[in-house]
């Protein structure tokens, strides 16, 4: 595997399945060693890191709640101890809830918040320093546009993607001078496998205001945070890219 990230270190959460799979499928083959990172489903991410290797490519899987400090340190000791550092970090970890906005109670915002915002939080800071020692490099926040195609009822959700497009924002300005650019990329409508709790997505398309008039995949998704991981976005830093399909026009 070599395609213009040999040498360089990965580390993509929430990389069990559909979008996450597909980012740490792409680095890998473009010869990035990825640390694939998931919550509970062990089987999952060793199945990618399964799918890595298979094509010649180096993983590692390991379980962590980046929501939990002292799991986010112990993933930073396992990137550094298996490969060396990190030179790419891929913030692509969150829940989807769907509830009423006067039905949510407390408990159930903050379990959301706390993977997609804090969990970006508590791995940035954590993997910043040693993206520092090796020169710098990428971090790619995932947000997306949470309320579009008939899917109200997630306020938390909506406000944990706006929070990591902030988050990205600010530390574009604070991580610069150590090399390290940020960025988003906000999906739209993607053709993934969701749970009962995200809601279900209408059976067509039709009036959905999507000028493509389809759903995208993730391996679109991949593509564009490979751009940005690369020396190909070596200018582009505090950005919100949006692939969507035409859905969120400027």
């Amino acid at each position: 595997m070599a395609g213009g990230l040999d040498d360089k270190v990965a580390l993509v959460t929430g990389a069990g399945r559909n979008i996450g799979r597909a980012i740490a499928l792409r680095l890998a083959r473009d010869g990035a060693a990825v640390v694939v990172n998931g919550r509970q489903d062990r089987a999952a991410i060793e199945a990618v890191s399964a799918e890595i290797a298979a094509q010649g490519g180096r993983a590692l899987p390991h379980l962590a709640d980046i929501a939990d400090p002292d799991a986010v340190a112990g993933l930073m000791a396992v990137a550094e101890a298996a490969f060396g550092g990190l030179d790419i970090v891929v913030c692509n970890a969150g829940l989807r809830r769907q509830t009423a906005f006067l039905d949510m109670g407390f408990a159930e915002w903050r379990e959301i918040l706390s993977v997609a915002l804090d969990g970006a939080f508590l791995v940035a800071r954590a993997a910043a320093p040693i993206m520092a020692r090796r020169g710098g490099g990428a971090i790619v926040a995932l947000s997306g546009i949470s309320t579009h195609l008939g899917t109200p009822q997630r306020a938390h959700v909506s406000a944990s993607k706006a929070g990591l497009e902030g988050l990205m924002r600010a530390l574009a300005v604070e991580l610069a001078p150590l090399g390290i650019r940020c960025n988003s990329v906000a999906p739209g409508t993607i053709d993934t496998a969701r749970g009962a709790s995200a809601g279900a997505l209408p059976p067509t398309l039709a009036g959905s205001g999507i000028p493509l008039g389809r759903k995208g995949s993730a391996e679109e998704i991949a593509e564009m945070v490979r751009l940005l991981a690369g020396p190909e976005g070596g200018y582009v830093t505090g950005q919100t890219i949006h692939v969507n399909g035409g859905a969120f026009l400027t």
